[in-house]
């Protein structure tokens, strides 16, 4: 594309668009019409020289006019209960459904990686010893131990409160960071399944592995799989910088990230509620198989919402992504 002429074609047209844009409030039907057109002509315009001579400081004009001329057009749109409601109903149970293939594998690989790093330490004493002292190892893993207190050592309240704050900071490291090809998501998880394997492999080395288990199994279900979907679209994420699909570079990043920004949000609400559970229910005086079962119905609970309201809103189409009325006008047309 000859950037010149192109620009020397069109200009009288980006003209006209804002002289009508600083006037729009008293426009004629006619000149309303005329807007509408010079917006969808700009529009295809901004993206023709994007994918083909991208110039900034000319994309900066023309982005900054389709943003007023979109605007004016749609007007200016407030949130609303609706939309809460579609976005838990619709919007984020669906983006968490089209990213199964990657947060499921995700999960399974992890939760193996964990058993195994768990099964190492417990097997091998050395290990063990580049951990802790013995007396430090006893200390933690004794009846009354700090793995049993760790629970109980703060309110309820206050607890489950810097429980719901690491762990959404961690999930919402895991979408932000995904776009760096993926590569701090993998080392945020691996701590995680280390922390995690430690746990086992000390807990299990003492003769205690089932009370462990019975501590972490109620919160942890939930919790820690909110934090392989964030790892699993974080890590999406980062494929799509390597190859987006038939989409160019920058829409699927756009698309893709505005998505993962709706998914931080809803995984926030996952969070506030296992964390409630490691704060209530987890140090509670309930047995063993009772706080199990809270972790498992909250769990399963979550499943169920994925699978059947999530698979059916993608399948009728929804993505997680702003609804077409709320995304830049960028799709090619005739210039």
């Amino acid at each position: 594309m000859d950037l010149d002429v192109f620009v020397s074609a069109h200009r009288a047209e980006w003209d006209r668009l804002d002289a009508l844009l600083r006037r729009r409030r008293r426009l004629t039907g006619a000149e309303t019409d005329e807007l509408v057109f010079l917006y969808q002509r700009t529009a295809t315009h901004l993206s023709l020289i994007q994918s083909s001579a991208p110039d900034p400081q000319l994309t900066g004009r023309l982005s900054q006019l389709v943003a007023r001329a979109r605007s004016a057009v749609t007007g200016t749109r407030r949130a609303s209960w609706r939309d809460v409601t579609r976005f838990l109903l619709e919007g984020f149970p669906a983006a968490v459904y089209r990213s199964r293939h990657w947060w499921v594998p995700t999960a399974l690989v992890s939760t193996v990686v964990a058993v195994l790093l768990g099964w190492w330490i417990g097997t091998h004493p050395e290990v063990q010893a580049t951990i802790a002292a013995p007396g430090e190892l006893r200390q933690l893993t004794r009846p009354g131990g700090e793995y049993e207190t760790y629970y109980s050592s703060h309110p309820a309240a206050a607890f489950a409160a810097q429980v719901w704050t690491n762990n959404a900071q961690a999930t919402a490291m895991c979408l932000v960071l995904g776009v760096f090809l993926g590569l701090p998501v993998l080392w945020i998880l691996f701590q995680n399944m280390l922390n995690l394997g430690v746990g086992i492999g000390l807990m299990s080395s003492a003769g205690r592995l089932d009370t462990f288990l019975g501590l972490v199994l109620p919160h942890g279900l939930l919790e820690l799989t909110a934090v392989f979907v964030a790892a699993g679209t974080g890590l999406r994420l980062g494929w799509t910088v390597i190859d987006p699909g038939p989409r160019t570079r920058r829409t699927a990043l756009a698309e893709e990230g505005r998505s993962a920004v709706g998914m931080a949000i809803g995984l926030a609400l996952v969070l506030f509620v296992s964390g409630a559970i490691e704060g209530f229910v987890t140090p509670s005086g309930l047995p063993t198989w009772a706080r199990i079962g809270i972790g498992v119905l909250a769990e399963g609970s979550f499943l169920a919402y994925v699978y059947v309201l999530g698979g059916r809103a993608a399948r009728a189409g929804e993505t997680g992504d702003l609804e077409a009325t709320e995304r830049s006008a960028s799709v090619p047309m005739a210039a």
